[in-house]
């Protein structure tokens, strides 16, 4: 039974060995939150589990529907991965993927609209601001393909042309096999996204390959697998064989705070990623 997913630790879970051929893993911890590795190696790596090659970062998080603290140890982990998939220096496109009307779809767009944009600013209003030093970022909301005719990736490539960012960060909503990975988890990973590719939807790839610039994407779990949910609860192999379930997917009755909480920590991470000499406080109290 195929069960969909957007997370690269699921995958490996799936499996079921901790040998996988042509995969890496590891778990460790930054500032006691649990981080697991997955490294995608060669070709038969991505035939293994079923992903590009390229680095997955999974940050286990207290659940965003009961945890609403920004500047804790979640924080910091976020801070240090994504510090080390980005070149130090170099203006950086932030795009937030989703659509905004759907609310378990949100996290992007709802992340974006938090992003510093620095790019903008002069070196002289800089120093008239007392904010010297400031890394350039722009931040870019697509939007979907069913409300502006353009594929999402084309809208990017089209601007990464513009502006030429050394690397890209983007930030969508993900789908999860296990209920217990919505909402309190962080995926990261430096190959890029293929939007809508977790819910069987799939959009055009947003990567090195396809953008021509580091791609790093960042993610949390909003929907599950109905399949997989009734699996867990059933304890049958295959509970939806024939029904109308075999496409649906689940979201938490508080998904709302779920968008809210991740996209208020997911950007304050990136922002703290990229703007080195300003403080989470500092950050907070500019956005």
């Amino acid at each position: 039974m195929l069960f969909r997913t957007d997370l690269a630790l699921e995958r490996a879970q799936i499996i079921g060995t901790k040998e996988l051929d042509g995969v890496a893993q590891r778990t460790y911890e930054i500032c006691s939150t649990s981080v697991s590795e997955i490294k995608v190696l060669n070709k038969k790596g991505e035939a293994t589990i079923g992903k590009p090659q390229g680095t997955y970062v999974t940050v286990e998080v207290p659940a965003f529907t009961v945890s609403r603290e920004l500047t804790d140890g979640r924080l910091d982990a976020l801070v240090q991965i994504l510090r080390s998939l980005l070149p130090p220096d170099g203006l950086v496109l932030v795009v937030g993927l989703g659509n905004i009307a759907i609310t378990a779809d949100a996290l992007g767009p709802k992340c974006a609209d938090l992003i510093f944009a620095t790019r903008h600013i002069e070196e002289n209003l800089q120093r008239q601001v007392g904010l010297e030093k400031l890394r350039p970022v722009a931040v870019l909301r697509p939007g979907v393909l069913g409300t502006t005719g353009i594929e999402a990736a084309e809208i990017i490539t089209a601007v990464a042309q513009k502006i030429k960012p050394c690397a890209v960060i983007s930030v969508d909503a993900l789908a999860a096999k296990s209920a217990k990975r919505l909402a309190r988890t962080v995926q990261v990973c430096d190959t890029g996204i293929s939007p809508g590719s977790g819910v069987g939807n799939h959009r055009k790839e947003i990567s090195l390959r396809t953008i021509g610039v580091p791609v790093i994407a960042v993610g949390v779990p909003t929907v599950v697998d109905a399949c997989s949910l009734a699996q867990d609860v059933t304890g049958e192999q295959n509970p939806c064989k024939e029904t109308e379930f075999e496409n649906m997917m689940v979201s938490p009755r508080e998904i709302d705070t779920v968008t809210d909480s991740s996209a208020k920590l997911i950007s304050l991470a990136i922002n703290c990623a990229l703007q080195k000499n300003l403080t989470a406080e500092e950050l907070l109290s500019i956005v």
